[in-house]
């Protein structure tokens, strides 16, 4: 039987995530830019989380930021990603978390494209991805 992601203890995260996905999803860290598997990525299909598998962001909402990390300009449903204040690194930011088990994504900026002028930048190390063809679409 699976352990609900929401109760797995540290321990158990370290077991199921690799050391990157582990420091970027349950310690905030943040991955080099340019070095993620997804940054660059044009697929058609859905970005879920690697913590919990739970939906976070479809492709048609993926955009090339110029910035290293992929990047969005809204999630799958407002109730997919949490927004939270980060003071961290010197630097007043929001930072952007699965809804469903807490992991890290990354962080949201107010200078993304329309129609939402946000930029949520997201470890690829936090993604996985489920292409279309796998979920019965084209």
């Amino acid at each position: 039987m699976s352990i609900p992601a929401t109760e797995k203890t540290d321990a158990q995260w370290r077991e199921t995530l690799t050391p990157e996905q582990y420091q970027v999803c349950r310690c905030a860290a943040t991955e080099r830019a340019f070095t993620g598997k997804f940054w660059n990525h044009k697929d058609a299909g859905t970005y879920v989380c690697i913590a919990c598998g739970a939906p976070l962001f479809l492709w048609e909402t993926k955009y090339d930021s110029g910035s290293g990390w992929p990047s969005y300009f809204q999630p799958i449903s407002p109730e997919a990603v949490t927004e939270h204040g980060d003071g961290s690194a010197g630097m007043q930011r929001i930072e952007a978390k699965c809804a469903h088990c807490d992991s890290h994504l990354g962080h949201v900026f107010a200078d993304g494209p329309e129609p939402t002028g946000l930029r949520y930048c997201i470890n690829s190390a936090s993604l996985d991805f489920v292409p279309a063809s796998a979920q019965g679409g084209g």
